[in-house]
């Protein structure tokens, strides 16, 4: 009997301990299914990684919550060439850019426009300036160049981007312009500055008279690097004529459109410094519907916010676009390059 008795407690045991794994499957199953729900509805609204390296990924969608920020694409009157349907599309696009400037190179004929005479800092676009105004001044590119100590700790204060010279070290000037372009180094473009004017102050003077003999007429510089100041100011319409100007200029052009160069072994570095051109190491290809990408110059500061100056090729035409001012910084997605990618695809 009481052996019995046991057995039946063990046969109760063991349909409970069934029940207890059964309950318990069906609780994981459910949760399983539920987080896996989750995980589709919500990875079906984040933005493409570029995982196709296709131009057509470029854009990244946003909510409904963040278009009030965004600003859209508009059409200058006047404009006939492009397909009135392809510009009803454009005009429902959304970009990150406030501040936005598309220009044909052949007439220098504006395409587009957005906030185009606003007031926005720079950030390293200043470098245009600074790159073409030394080009323009020195003779002798090959010309060595020693790099003054004291311009050092205030750049590495202030965070400044830098193209990696040391303090003491001798450079050829055309490193230097490389160095200024393409890591966009304030070391290199002080030192330029330092090379045809002595100071950087002095310097910026010669870039503001090349800024009022191009009628840059919203533009004011107060340094050479891009570094924030309330009174360094400028607008994407004025850079564009900046741009249009420097690109005629073949060492600019050879500079701008490069996307690395290594440097002359120096006193500091015996086997020199390869540099990598900002924009090309944060863009998932060069081309895009019916184009590409040739050159360009990426600037960020807070203030400043993300800006872009380009150069693109499409159907035999050269075109320059600058925007600036969107959201994000080093460490986010680069909105001024989907920008860039989103504005030269509608090109017709």
């Amino acid at each position: 009997m009481r052996q019995n008795r046991s057995e039946k407690r063990k046969i109760r045991y063991f349909r409970l301990c069934r029940k207890i794994r059964y309950f318990r499957l069906c609780i994981f199953t459910f949760i399983t299914v539920f987080l896996i729900a989750v995980y589709y509805k919500t990875i079906s609204k984040l933005p493409p990684f570029f995982t196709d390296r296709s131009s057509e990924n470029i854009r990244i969608p946003i909510s409904d919550s963040d278009k009030k920020d965004t600003v859209p694409l508009y059409k200058l009157d006047g404009v006939d060439e492009l397909d009135k349907q392809e510009d009803m599309s454009l005009l429902k696009e959304e970009l990150y850019s406030p501040n936005l400037i598309l220009v044909r190179l052949k007439d220098n004929k504006i395409i587009f426009e957005n906030r185009s005479e606003d007031r926005i800092y720079p950030a390293s676009l200043t470098k245009i300036m600074t790159t073409i105004v030394a080009i323009e001044n020195i003779s002798d590119v090959e010309e060595l160049v020693t790099l003054p100590e004291k311009i050092f700790p205030d750049l590495y204060a202030a965070n400044a981007s830098m193209a990696g010279f040391l303090p003491g070290e001798k450079v050829p000037a055309v490193d230097l312009i490389y160095g200024a372009m393409l890591p966009s180094g304030a070391d290199a473009s002080i030192g330029l500055a330092t090379k045809v004017s002595g100071s950087e102050s002095e310097f910026v003077k010669l870039m503001n008279e090349k800024a009022k003999e191009l009628k840059m007429n919203n533009t004011h510089f107060t340094n050479v690097t891009g570094l924030h100041n309330d009174n360094h100011y400028t607008t994407v319409k004025d850079i564009a004529v900046l741009l249009e100007y420097a690109l005629k200029n073949d060492t600019f052009r050879e500079v701008f459109t490069s996307t690395r160069h290594s440097t002359a072994r120096t006193n500091l570095h015996s086997g020199g410094i390869t540099f990598y051109s900002t924009m090309v190491t944060k863009m998932p290809t060069y081309e895009f519907d019916g184009g590409e990408i040739l050159g360009g110059k990426t600037g960020y500061t807070a203030e400043a916010g993300l800006c872009l100056a380009s150069l693109a090729e499409k159907n035999g035409q050269q075109y320059i676009l600058i925007t600036a001012g969107a959201e994000g910084d080093h460490y986010t997605e680069q909105y001024n390059i989907t920008d860039a990618f989103t504005v030269y695809n509608k090109i017709p």
